[in-house]
């Protein structure tokens, strides 16, 4: 007898349905549920989108990061090469930019600086000398600041730049060019009077040195060895002038500047005078004045007798001539970029007594910086005619006028006077030869009338007479026609000559 029961189909260990028949329905036939190995699935991943949810982030929020995670991304099918580098990472060397003599054949880079208001009229001079310029046109980065300006200088600086970039010549366009506009509130106009009156001098320097700041700190890159100022309104200026001043290899160097004169004002005047050595009278001067005060040259409320850079020039002396300075004019500043990158810059505020380039150039001695100027090295500025130059210009050309009024008239009279007394001289000699006729007609009547019985001899004498009588006396006679047949050519008027009967009695007593 068996041991286990059995049913007889052999399907007693499986359940059946409500019947005696066995269900195989899905819904009742499933495997046993696995709840540790869904949950293993689930959090891989979770894991998996967070990481790379995370790896975005960083690789936008650290763009450095790309080129270490590029390569294992992508499993070396991109690879991080020297173009990714540069727009992400740069290294500067700036020891390799402090600045040498002879910078244009080591190609170090110069930073132009140009500050611009109201200046569309000096644009096109200034351009012309920037086609002319000798150093190295793409080593040469331009930047400028137009502020307060009312007139076009903008509009027309774009379309200045635009034709020079795209000129025909390779050398001619220059390399990087920023055009920065921003206001200050200068509220000093651009007429001499106003621009150089002394009253307006410490508050228009400080407002120039904050703009000259806010362009050299927008514009500096560290790949500039040079830091060049030059104004627009500079006239005339060597073509080399950057060269020239480099070869000193200075941190600081300024040219002489002057400007022109009509012949009536002298020909020619010291222009800029804020390039000069400190004196004792100037030291003297300023502890007596406030902290906030600002000594100014060339006037004659700050008597300071210092050496000034422009009063030493010598037409013929040696253009590479040094004399050191403390302080130094703006309008044409050669500088090492070194010296602005140690701080030194245009103090909008009363340093030492004295803002913008006077102070820029005594901050820079301070900090151990050579600063010096060319006495005889001379560019020249534009003439810029004072109100007083203008009026006294307007009285010359009145004066002109009335004088070439003067000489027409003259003229005139002259020509009336030429016409009534023309030149006699043909007359008179008419005259004379009449005169010399009739005289001798009478003569010869007279001998007739004395000889009347002698016909023949008569007639020899007359044909004796036709021939040049030598008569004493005749000579004499023809010599005083002469003399006075000269003064009335040099007097240029009519002689008085007597009638000829008057002669021919006078003839006849001789």
């Amino acid at each position: 007898m068996n041991r286990h029961h059995a049913f007889t189909n052999g399907y007693a260990a499986y359940p059946r349905g409500h019947g005696s028949t066995f269900s195989i329905s899905p819904h009742r036939f499933q495997p046993r549920p696995q709840p540790a190995l869904r949950r293993r699935k689930q959090l891989i991943q979770r894991l998996f989108l967070i990481g790379g949810v995370s790896l975005l982030l960083l690789v936008l929020i650290f763009p450095s990061w790309r080129a270490a995670l590029l390569p294992v991304v992508s499993l070396g099918l991109l690879s991080s090469g020297e173009d990714t580098q540069i727009q992400t990472v740069r290294y500067y060397d700036l020891s390799a930019v402090q600045g040498t003599g002879n910078g244009w054949e080591k190609g170090e880079r110069v930073l132009m600086c140009t500050p611009l208001r109201d200046a569309s009229s000096h644009l096109p001079m200034f351009f012309s000398h920037l086609r002319n310029m000798t150093y190295p046109h793409h080593l040469i980065d331009l930047a400028f600041l137009v502020s307060d300006s009312k007139d076009d200088t903008l509009g027309m600086l774009n379309r200045m730049l635009e034709e020079l970039q795209t000129d025909s010549d390779p050398k001619m366009p220059y390399g990087e060019i920023s055009v920065i506009q921003k206001d200050f509130g200068q509220k000093v106009t651009q007429d001499v009077e106003s621009r150089h009156g002394f009253a307006a001098q410490a508050g228009r320097r400080k407002l120039m040195a904050q703009a000259r700041n806010w362009l050299l700190s927008a514009t500096l890159r560290p790949t500039h060895s040079w830091v060049y100022w030059r104004d627009a309104d500079v006239e005339t200026a060597p073509f080399t002038i950057i060269e020239d001043l480099m070869r000193h290899d200075k941190d600081v160097i300024v040219p002489n500047v002057w400007r022109p004169l009509p012949d009536w004002l002298g020909g020619e005047q010291p222009y800029d005078l804020n390039s000069w050595q400190e004196s004792e009278t100037a030291l003297a001067l300023a502890e007596t004045l406030d902290e906030d005060a600002v000594i100014v040259e060339g006037y004659a409320e700050y008597a300071t007798w210092r050496p000034h850079l422009a009063y030493l020039r010598d037409p013929y002396g040696d253009p590479d001539m040094e004399m050191e300075l403390d302080g130094v004019g703006g309008v044409s500043i050669l500088a090492k970029a070194k010296v602005f990158r140690s701080g030194v810059h245009f103090p909008a505020f009363s340093f030492e007594k004295h803002a913008e380039t006077e102070a820029f150039g005594k901050m820079a001695k301070r900090m151990g910086f050579s600063v010096v100027g060319l006495p005889h090295y001379t560019i020249w500025h534009l003439y810029e005619p004072s109100v007083d130059d203008l009026r006294h210009m307007e009285e010359m050309e009145e004066e002109r006028k009335a004088r070439e009024k003067e000489e027409s008239e003259q003229a005139e009279r002259s020509a009336r006077v030429n016409n009534l007394f023309r030149d006699i001289k043909p007359e008179s000699e008419a005259d004379n030869a009449i005169i010399r006729d009739n005289m001798q007609t009478e003569k010869d009547e007279l001998t007739a009338s004395e000889n009347p019985k002698k016909p023949e001899a008569g007639k020899a004498e007359e044909a004796t007479a036709q021939k040049p009588p030598k008569v004493p006396g005749q000579e004499d006679q023809k010599a005083s026609d002469s003399w006075k047949s000269k003064d009335l050519k040099d007097a240029e008027e009519v002689p008085a000559i007597k009638p000829a009967k008057e002669q021919a009695g006078v003839a006849h007593d001789e």
